[in-house]
């Protein structure tokens, strides 16, 4: 009796135990999802106010939000990239490795940018917008270096693919193709045996010259009758 209600016990503190492990998988991987819609929701406004401020604004603070928006697109882009193509090509590691070294320098230039637009001394930042400039287009080109070469890479396999499997598909369509050759002898064959068999037919028939018809096999193949739906049925010659 000891031993059922220690079994039971220990089962009821196991199923206690596996209840609160799930509850506490559940509610992080809730908050996981919230934090992206929430980091997603947040991207999307300031992406949408960088660019009403590089459309609607002139000199210094258009100038500011144009580089980063033209920073923060190319770089979200080649991350999207790379991290759909590593899960298929594992080579795209080394290059993932590489952005990621990459986006510090992006991160810390977009740091400065954002500073500058609260800056209110527009003399010192307007002498400053050819080195963020230059600094802007150093880290896009590299981001746009390595997304373009990704895609290419993916690319040149679909192609590399595609034209393995259009040979394997001709081979294929050929051996189904086997029974041409063979069945065009078999057609001429047959047809000149049909054709001796009908002037036989005539020559004994009951039309002929009056010479009594001789007797057929029990079994006889109909000549009519044909071997596959799309061969042809010979037809009989006439008798006068």
């Amino acid at each position: 009796m000891e031993a059922l209600i220690t079994i039971l016990a220990l089962l009821f503190v196991a199923l206690v135990a596996l209840g609160v492990y799930a509850t506490v998988k559940v509610a992080k991987a809730a908050k996981r999802g919230v934090d992206r819609t929430i980091d997603h929701a947040r991207r999307t406004v300031e992406d949408t106010t960088l660019r009403a401020k590089s459309f609607g604004q002139t000199g210094v603070a258009g100038d500011l939000a144009q580089m980063r928006l033209s920073l923060r697109t190319s770089m979200r882009a080649t991350q999207e990239a790379l991290h759909a193509g590593v899960a298929e090509d594992a080579s795209l590691r080394e290059s993932l490795d590489l952005f990621h070294r990459l986006s510090a320098h992006g991160r810390e230039l977009d740091e400065d940018l954002k500073r500058l637009e609260r800056e209110p001394d527009r003399s010192h930042v307007a002498a400053k917008l050819p080195e963020l400039r230059q600094r802007t287009e150093q880290i896009t080109h590299s981001a746009d270096a390595l997304r373009f070469a990704a895609r290419d890479r993916a690319r040149r396999f679909a192609d590399d693919d595609l034209s393995s499997l259009s040979a394997q598909i001709d081979m294929e369509a050929g051996a189904l193709r086997h029974w041409t050759r063979a069945d065009g002898l078999d057609d001429g064959h047959g047809g000149h045996e049909g054709h001796e068999d009908h002037r036989a037919g005539g020559a004994a028939g009951p039309a002929g010259s009056g010479q009594s018809a001789r007797p057929q096999a029990i079994n006889a193949p109909d000549p009519r009758a044909t071997a596959y739906p799309w061969e042809k049925t010979t037809r009989p010659e006439t008798t006068t």
